[in-house]
């Protein structure tokens, strides 16, 4: 099991999501084409840019990536500062405040997990096939 750690924002920069999805494309790469189809390279690469982006938006403003390869998934692991679980609601398509990113992720992934952190906080996952 290969296990990338990527710190994805110090601070809330609008480089972070494009520094996390760098990193994954890094990660994915290492990989090889025999390890992951492009395809789901790309819904990899979605998922880390929504989880990070929901991270930096409503989670403190920093947060930690962490990228881990299982036999048939690759893991997507955000950590941040806030508690608050992410929550289904109905996407707002003429106000501009978002509501597509949660769904898609499930939608993405095989699986999804909020995990409350014992130092505060909590991880969000995403199992992605490969």
């Amino acid at each position: 099991m290969d296990t990338v750690s990527v710190n994805a924002a110090a601070e809330c920069s609008a480089n972070a999501v494009a520094d996390a999805r760098d990193a994954t494309r890094d990660f994915l790469e290492a990989l090889g084409q025999q390890e992951i189809a492009p395809e789901d390279a790309d819904s990899v690469i979605l998922v880390v840019s929504e989880l990070v982006t929901n991270a930096l938006r409503h989670g403190g403003g920093t947060c930690t990536l962490r990228l881990t390869t299982h036999p048939d998934t690759i893991e997507v692991a955000v950590d941040d500062t806030s508690p608050r679980a992410p929550r289904m609601r109905t996407p707002d398509v003429y106000g501009g405040t978002g509501g597509f990113g949660w769904p898609m992720v499930n939608r993405l992934a095989r699986a999804t997990a909020v995990t409350p952190r014992t130092a505060g906080g909590k991880t969000v996952s995403a199992l992605v096939a490969r």
